[in-house]
């Protein structure tokens, strides 16, 4: 059988769904898997072994280059020619359903009550029913398996293999990582940026922690406004370093190599639950529903409610979690690093 798999965008919720691969394979070792995704996050699928192949679009292009649509339609077209069984839109979105609709003869996806845009069901022979309100990870799963008759338990994702991969043997391209990562102490991964600044835990605060800790902090930034927050932030704390800028596969490994991570509600952060990493993630105008807490991974969350189908990028209550907690969860973690 083979399937293809269309989840674009964003970095988080590609991690999200990535975690059904296993189950599914596990179930079918003979199932073929391809993945559509946009070329900026295909970093984030490379080198795993249960997709057989990423093939990539650039839609986001097309909001500035209208002129553009002839040639990703013929892109996406041309994905058919791998005569797919079936095609699951994991994304649920108008862009998605209609990727998904060019590719496959038979689509699955989200019923129209379980679904952020809900005219993107009209293009779906399969519909899958799952809370929109249920946790991120487990509709990501819902809508990936059961397409194929598949059941996957919250307590298999809770016993899940590592299953985000780099170049292990590649030690030219990881080089960095000696210059910044030191064994003799512990290494934490501070992620500073999100898509809202709601989301985005103060910088003195974040300087506040590493201080406390007095370990090897280790600031990874997306832009340049996120650099020069980083950059500050290096200047009040000799136990804080900037990272490079750095790929997808980079994000990884250095993440691999890390004994924390500690972030605000984005991709990156949850890259460290994919790798079975320890990791506390900040919490303010999402919900806490987004990921599934462990043993090792956890969440401090603002005093703020939350609705689910209605955020509020006006919310800035994640500044009010106290350093303190932060620091007596990070020493927890540490400990048992």
């Amino acid at each position: 059988m083979k399937i293809a798999i269309v989840k674009l965008s964003a970095l988080g919720d590609i991690v999200h769904a990535m975690v059904a691969l296993q189950f599914i394979k596990a179930h079918d070792p003979a199932i073929r898997i391809d993945w559509i995704v946009e070329e900026r996050f295909a970093g984030l699928l490379q080198h795993n072994p249960d997709i057989d192949t990423v093939l990539t679009v650039n839609l986001k292009s097309l909001k500035t280059d209208k002129s553009a649509i002839f040639q990703q339609f013929k892109t996406i077209r041309s994905f058919a020619d791998h005569h797919y069984d079936l095609v699951i839109d994991a994304q649920g979105l108008i862009k998605s359903a209609l990727t998904a609709t060019l590719i496959g003869k038979r689509v699955a996806g989200f019923d129209a009550d379980s679904i952020r845009e809900k005219a993107a069901s009209w293009f779906y022979h399969v519909k899958i029913a799952c809370a929109y309100d249920a946790n991120t990870i487990d509709r990501n799963a819902c809508v990936l398996s059961r397409p194929l008759g598949i059941s996957i338990t919250p307590q298999q994702i809770l016993d899940k293999k590592p299953f985000l991969f780099f170049q292990h043997e590649n030690r030219q391209a990881y080089r960095f990582l000696q210059d910044y990562i030191k064994p003799e102490r512990k290494n934490i991964v501070l992620v500073i940026g999100s898509t809202w600044p709601s989301r985005n835990y103060p910088a003195e605060k974040f300087v506040a922690v590493a201080q406390a800790l007095q370990q090897n902090c280790l600031i990874v930034w997306g832009n340049e406004q996120e650099k020069n927050t980083a950059d500050w932030m290096a200047a009040q704390s000799g136990n804080i370093q900037v990272m490079p800028k750095l790929d997808l596969d980079s994000l990884k490994a250095l993440i691999a190599h890390a004994d924390l991570l500690i972030g605000n509600d984005t991709g990156p952060t949850h890259i460290a639950w994919a790798l079975n990493k320890p990791s506390i993630t900040l919490f303010g105008p999402t919900p806490t529903s987004r990921v599934y807490q462990t043993g090792i991974n956890k969440v401090l969350k603002s005093p703020s409610v939350v609705n689910p189908y209605r955020l509020d990028k006006h919310d800035y209550s994640i500044k009010e979690i106290g350093e303190q907690d932060v620091i007596e969860l990070a020493v927890s973690l540490l400990d048992r690093a």
